[in-house]
């Protein structure tokens, strides 16, 4: 323990007495960096048309901003979380605030656009590090009689963060504070983060884990390489021409991911510690819920980002507008989510998803026919009902999936569960990011604002086909979780711990 650590370290069972009322402040800091990571995620979209004309920024620059914080928190969630275990989950989160509050500033001063994607997978791999420590630091702080309406909270703040986070870029990229266009987005992190950084080191208090545990730093880093030579030409190539180099890398990618696989299987043999517990995938219902988990990131990566860019350089919209259209879909799949865990899910188990990848499907293809009706004279009333959909059938599957795909593991490999189904979301996300090169920017056609509609139709052409894929993938899910199943971790706060506090809530049965 530091002298400057007012709180000696827990073990990974130890809660605070009941009266000690700083355990509400150490909450309200690890809720606060949750709701920055949200927002972060998502408010840069509708600022990247400002960064393209500020920036001279080109379509591969404007993917990896987006697609570079992706994959650096993808690939760090699990690691950054064992981190946490080991070395103390209040130390990592600190120093993961610290990074992301220095990374916030660099893409807040970044005078190039090769700056700004640097700094942004700084930001993402900072996140990796902070982020998974948020569930395990309240289940450490917190009696279990008190968790139920902690984690209704966090949940709070997941919704909080969905609806803020374009809303907040909007506002600050329009509002043009100082003259700065599109910079507030991330400088606005500072203060919250200096802030965070002090209560943080006076109310956090220290836990890690009783066991001993090893990093796999040679998976972490076959890991990253494979996907990396997936990624990069993908995201890359088209504004380079689809040079020789990428298709040989794309086609290394997929043989070094098969060696990590290798090397995970002599890792868990060796010692027991792998990066990823591949027995887990031998139970069907979480391989396909892996699946599902994948493309639905994949979708909702890609359509968030050409949706944003629809309505800017499409129609003409500014931040404040476009923003403030999407509101219909973010209060749609609030309210979605919120009901299927409540009342449908325990009454219909898995056709709740079934239904809610079907809406999503009309809602993109009601989409379609819109921007290929309306084209440039699109106005954002007609977009709302297709918005409405898509948000509803989204809300259906997001909040009950991961009861679902967990259901049939063990309760010993659960915290790995939760962390692998996490990282194969951001990773999905990262994959739609990449793919958007082909599916939208390559789709442009012509110059002005009618050539990104029809990039817009194609595009949508491919979430639509996603969706299709989604909802196969769901008939592999069980139909009803059986009761007595691990109960779910939050998405992405715990993606990693390997000690995954179980949250109070609803489960997939009768």
């Amino acid at each position: 323990m530091s002298p400057s650590d007012p709180h000696p370290a827990a073990p990974a069972g130890a809660v605070p007495a009941p009266a000690d009322r700083r355990r509400w402040i150490a909450l309200a800091v690890v809720l606060t960096a949750s709701f920055m990571d949200l927002v972060d995620a998502t408010i840069v979209n509708i600022a990247l048309p400002s960064i393209q004309r500020d920036t001279g920024a080109g379509f591969g620059a404007l993917q990896w901003i987006t697609a570079g914080y992706a994959l650096a928190f993808a690939i760090g969630l699990i690691t950054g979380g064992r981190l946490g275990d080991i070395h103390g989950r209040k130390k990592l989160f600190l120093l993961g605030m610290g990074g992301f509050t220095v990374a916030s500033a660099l893409c807040g001063l970044a005078a190039d656009p090769a700056m700004l994607v640097a700094a942004r997978v700084v930001q993402g791999a900072t996140a990796a590090l902070m982020v998974p420590q948020v569930l395990a630091i309240i289940h450490v702080s917190f009696p279990a009689h008190e968790r139920g309406k902690v984690f209704g909270m966090f949940g709070a703040v997941i919704g909080l963060g969905a609806v803020c986070g374009p809303l907040i870029g909007a506002l600050l990229t329009q509002g043009d504070l100082f003259g700065l266009e599109w910079r507030p987005i991330f400088l606005i992190n500072l203060p919250v983060g200096v802030v965070g950084i002090w209560l943080g080191r006076r109310f956090l208090t220290e836990s890690r884990s009783d066991t001993a545990l090893r990093l796999d730093l040679v998976g972490t880093a076959l890991l990253t390489v494979g996907l990396l030579l997936v990624l990069y030409p993908l995201t890359h190539g088209r504004e380079a021409g689809w040079p020789v180099w990428g298709f040989v890398a794309m086609a290394a990618g997929p043989l070094v991911l098969v060696g990590f696989v290798r090397y995970e299987r002599f890792k868990a043999r060796k010692d027991g510690s792998p990066l990823v517990e591949l027995s887990l995938f031998r139970i069907k219902t979480f391989a396909a819920g892996v699946g599902v988990q994948l493309t639905f990131g994949a979708v909702t990566g890609l359509f968030f980002l050409i949706w944003t860019l629809y309505m800017q350089l499409g129609l003409g919209w500014g931040p404040l507008h476009a923003g403030l259209t999407g509101v219909p879909f973010s209060l749609a799949c609030s309210a979605a989510a919120g009901l299927s865990v409540q009342k449908l899910v325990p009454r219909f188990g898995r056709a709740v998803l079934q239904a809610g990848a079907l809406i999503m499907l009309g809602g993109a293809l009601l989409y379609l026919w819109q921007v290929d009706h309306y084209g440039t004279a699109m106005q954002s009333w007609q977009m709302a009902p297709a918005l409405v959909l898509m948000g509803a059938g989204m809300g259906l599957i997001v909040a009950p999936i991961t009861d679902a795909v967990l259901s049939e593991v063990p309760v010993r490999h659960s915290g790995s569960a939760s962390g692998i189904f996490n990282t194969t979301g951001q990773v999905g996300m990262a994959l739609g990011l990449a793919l958007s090169s082909v599916a939208f920017f390559g789709a442009v056609d012509g110059p002005g604002r009618a050539g990104f509609v029809a990039a817009t139709t194609h595009a949508l052409g491919w979430i639509a086909g996603g969706l299709v894929l989604v909802l196969g993938l769901l008939f592999w899910l069980p139909r009803r979780a059986r009761a007595g199943s691990p109960a779910p971790v939050q998405p992405a706060a715990a993606a990693g711990t390997s000690e995954a506090p179980e949250a109070e809530q609803p489960a997939l049965v009768p």
